[in-house]
């Protein structure tokens, strides 16, 4: 048996996850002004390296405003993030969300997922519906939760490759993390069989080259996620 290394986190790490922490919560509000990197080390017991680099992560992330000769500043991280502010977002709290957040991801789902139907269905071939098929198959077999949410999530960015935008697959994969979070928290509350259900309908339809079903399936499955008997937030 193999064991992992087991890694303590830096002190960069854990200043950057003090200070998102304190932003997330309100301690530090929007607009704050920050003390001074000498003020931070002292008060914090790190050195002044520590301080700037975590800084500066902070900026790259969208949670701070480095004005130079004025000083940093705590930014409005959710109308200038990023992505990764996205993340941050997701794992604050023990990956908690907040239903805003939640709301938001499943609208943009529904916003991508039928855009790659229209633009797949019309067009995909029997070798192409035997891609989908093997991880809806998988799906109805495993009895693990993580898997479960895996394949749901290849078996959308499979979709969005066979849409032939080239963009919408990296698109579909820069928002895997949230995304999977969403299908294991509605997996434990609700079971795989439900998300195989979800996903194999939606395959049937796809299979049959019926887009007006899969269309409605798709829209149906997700809001009943957001406003009907399958909420994953309240």
């Amino acid at each position: 048996m193999e064991f992992s290394k087991i890694s303590a986190p830096s002190l960069k790490e854990l200043f950057i996850n003090q200070l998102e922490t304190m932003i997330l919560s309100g301690k530090l509000p929007i607009g704050e002004k920050l003390p001074s990197e000498r003020e931070l080390s002292e008060s914090m017991q790190v050195s002044r390296a520590v301080v700037n680099a975590g800084i500066s992560e902070l900026a790259r992330k969208g949670f701070l405003i480095i004005k130079p000769r004025v000083g940093t500043f705590v930014a409005d991280y959710r109308r200038n993030g990023t992505l990764e502010t996205l993340i941050s977002i997701m794992n604050y709290n023990g990956g908690i969300l907040r239903d805003a957040e939640i709301r938001s991801i499943l609208e943009l789902r529904i916003a991508f997922e039928t855009l790659a139907i229209e633009l797949c269905v019309p067009k995909i071939t029997n070798e192409e519906i035997g891609k989908l098929k093997e991880y809806v198959t998988q799906m109805k077999t495993t009895e693990s939760i993580d898997f479960a949410s895996e394949l749901a999530f290849l078996f959308q960015h499979e979709l969005a490759c066979l849409s032939g935008n080239t963009l919408l697959p990296l698109i579909v994969s820069s928002f895997k993390i949230p995304v999977m979070s969403l299908w294991k928290r509605f997996c434990r509350l609700y079971g795989i069989e439900s998300l195989h259900n979800n996903t194999s309908v939606l395959y049937q339809y796809i299979e049959d080259r019926n887009l007006v079903k899969a269309k409605e399936w798709l829209l149906t499955s997700i809001l009943d996620t957001v406003q009907g008997d399958r909420q994953i937030y309240y």
